[in-house]
């Protein structure tokens, strides 16, 4: 009997395996990871540096005690070269496997923006446990970090390598930290917690240039401004791999493109996690992922089962200033009501029949979340 396949390790491949095993104990299932195929929780790496937490310290278990609990053939450091879904197979190199059920829990890449310069190519990224051991090495004896990108995964890496005793410099062409999640005055509060921290913002400007400087880099920005850090850090945003999937004909789109049961256009051919694009909807977030993997879970023992998303808020881990946010449906028609003072920004997002559709608390206001998220109407019914 072949097994069913799971590529990739993150906490979508490992929590659908769970789930299933819940359900299923007995059926074949292999688990194949580029990488090292330790289970750990993604959102740990960037707010590890203040609490000096090694990389070797992050996995909660390791890849051989996860092919234990979850009765799995487990292929680490092994990279699917082709899908062929006609064949209900998967290649590795030369290698044909054959699988009954193909989940894909491929992840996301960090997006990377043209840049010029001569320290270009020491432009860091964290996407992986592997990721954050290279920013760790790069970092040791160091004291400045630039941080390109003033979204969710570039300030909380600020607060962290803040806290941590770094000096940090943010760049973004926005004008505002979260310009994608917060209304204005939420982003002001958050840039003032941060700059009091010791963040220094460089807003609604680009990058020009990354030079090589002694053993550090320049960086040049576009209004003509300069300064020097010893690492760069790039943390613009996330792009769903749908390389492979694209390749063997899949329907793709901004990723690949699943019902509400996360079946792909391909039988037995499934997709979760930040690689899928659910009704329009990609979801990079640990909230949206449990729900898709519990509903998977049932589909492949059997019992097709729709996915359904309830109001899943999203924790920003600044704890400079605590913030929590709801984004609105994209395009809802509303507006803000925003409730401020030096310590707390509590913005609601109210439809046109004064129904709340969307908040974002910072602060003192973040105690508020149970009771707002209660109002809130489901992502996903």
């Amino acid at each position: 009997m072949n097994p069913i396949v799971i590529i990739g390790s993150g906490l979508a491949g490992y929590n659908v395996a769970r789930e299933l095993r819940k359900l299923d104990k007995q059926s074949p299932l292999t688990v194949i990871s580029a990488d090292s195929a330790h289970f750990y929780p993604k959102p740990m790496l960037s707010n590890s540096l203040a609490v000096n937490k090694a990389p070797e310290s992050i996995p909660i278990s390791t890849s051989e005690q996860m092919a234990s609990q979850l009765n799995a053939t487990l292929r680490a450091h092994t990279r699917v070269t082709a899908l062929d879904p006609a064949r209900r197979a998967i290649h590795i190199g030369d290698e044909r496997v054959n699988y009954s059920k193909l989940v894909l829990a491929l992840g996301a890449d960090q997006i990377r923006v043209p840049l010029k310069g001569s320290a270009v190519e020491r432009v860091m990224t964290v996407n992986d446990l592997e990721d954050y051991g290279r920013l760790r090495a790069a970092i040791k004896d160091k004291r400045a970090v630039a941080i390109i990108g003033a979204g969710l995964i570039g300030c909380e890496f600020a607060n962290d390598l803040t806290s941590a005793g770094f000096k940090v410099d943010v760049i973004d062409i926005a004008r505002q930290p979260l310009p994608r999640l917060l209304p204005p005055e939420g982003g002001a509060l958050l840039q003032r917690k941060l700059a009091a921290l010791g963040v220094t913002w460089h807003l609604g400007v680009s990058v020009a240039a990354i030079d090589s400087n002694d053993d550090g880099v320049r960086i040049t920005l576009a209004d003509g401004a300069m300064f020097d850090a010893d690492v760069v850090l790039s943390a613009i945003g996330l792009k769903p791999r749908i390389t492979l999937a694209r390749a063997a004909g899949l329907k793709t789109n901004r990723g690949i493109v699943v019902s509400r049961n996360l079946d792909a256009s391909a039988p037995d051919v499934y997709a979760l996690g930040d690689c899928a694009e659910v009704e329009g909807r990609v979801l990079p977030f640990v909230m949206p992922i449990m729900h898709a993997a519990r509903a998977l879970a049932a589909t492949l023992s059997g019992k097709p089962t729709a996915v359904v998303y309830p109001a899943m808020p999203v924790l920003v881990k600044t704890p400079a200033c605590p913030t929590i946010v709801s984004p609105p449906p994209a395009g809802a028609a509303g507006s803000w009501s925003i409730t401020a003072d030096d310590e707390s920004v509590k913005s609601l997002f109210l439809g046109a029949d004064g129904k709340l559709l969307g908040f974002a608390l910072h602060g003192k206001a973040a105690a508020e979340r149970g009771a707002l998220t209660q109002q809130l109407p489901p992502v996903l019914a």
